[in-house]
């Protein structure tokens, strides 16, 4: 599939979607990711399988949302759609792998978890997911197909949640605020206290402090 089947703008927020219903497909997913970037946590991922004739005012990308409007946006998503799966891929995976790839596996295993099988799959960006599956890439596809977004919601929540829940267990490097990404703080707390056994070994920012935190090793 490429690009030239499809105009620059959609037309509308569902026009992904709806070419892909009118050329035979009958169940359409919406794939994203949250969490590529950060220091510390897993990459989460998820698929979302809308009805036709979706509206939800404000669904929009979810780093254009605040944390009010995505908790609000996600219970609506979750009851108003056909199907919705979630992919976790923790950071020792992510390290052992890299971020490519532990960010496409997160996708395939939110595909796989959908309840109802898709036939298409829309996808946040331009790396197929790894599944025998007809798929689209699109960039900045989480502003422009509105299943996209609704994934993008519920990765970004579910992520969201995760890091708080953490930051109980590794207290110290303020996750519940930071989520994991390189903020002054947590880029300090890395440097005062070592990685924790969430932390990405292999990214800038953390790597340098393992062999000093670890004596050695």
């Amino acid at each position: 599939m490429t690009l030239e089947l499809f105009p620059a703008l959609p037309l509308s927020p569902l026009h992904f979607e709806e070419w892909a219903l009118s050329r035979g497909f009958r169940t359409v997913a919406g794939v994203d990711e949250a969490g590529r970037g950060p220091l510390a946590g897993p990459v989460v991922a998820a698929a979302v399988v809308l009805p036709e004739g979706f509206e939800l005012p404000g669904l929009d990308d979810s780093k254009k949302l605040s944390v009010d409007q995505r908790e609000r946006l996600l219970p609506l998503i979750r009851s108003k759609a056909l199907a919705f799966g979630v992919g976790i891929v923790s950071a020792g995976e992510i390290d052992r792998m890299n971020i490519l790839q532990a960010t496409l596996k997160g996708m395939a295993l939110a595909v796989r978890r959908l309840r109802t099988a898709p036939d298409y799959l829309l996808v946040d960006g331009i790396t197929p997911v790894p599944l025998p599956l007809q798929q689209k890439t699109i960039k900045q596809g989480d502003s422009r197909s509105l299943s996209v977004a609704a994934a993008s919601v519920l990765a970004k929540v579910v992520r969201d949640r995760l890091m708080t829940g953490y930051d109980q267990i590794y207290p110290g490097y303020d996750l519940a605020r930071n989520k994991g990404y390189a903020s002054a703080g947590h880029l300090a707390a890395i440097a005062r206290l070592g990685p924790s056994p969430l932390h990405r070994l292999t990214f800038r920012g953390v790597r340098e402090h393992v062999v000093k935190n670890e004596g050695g090793l």
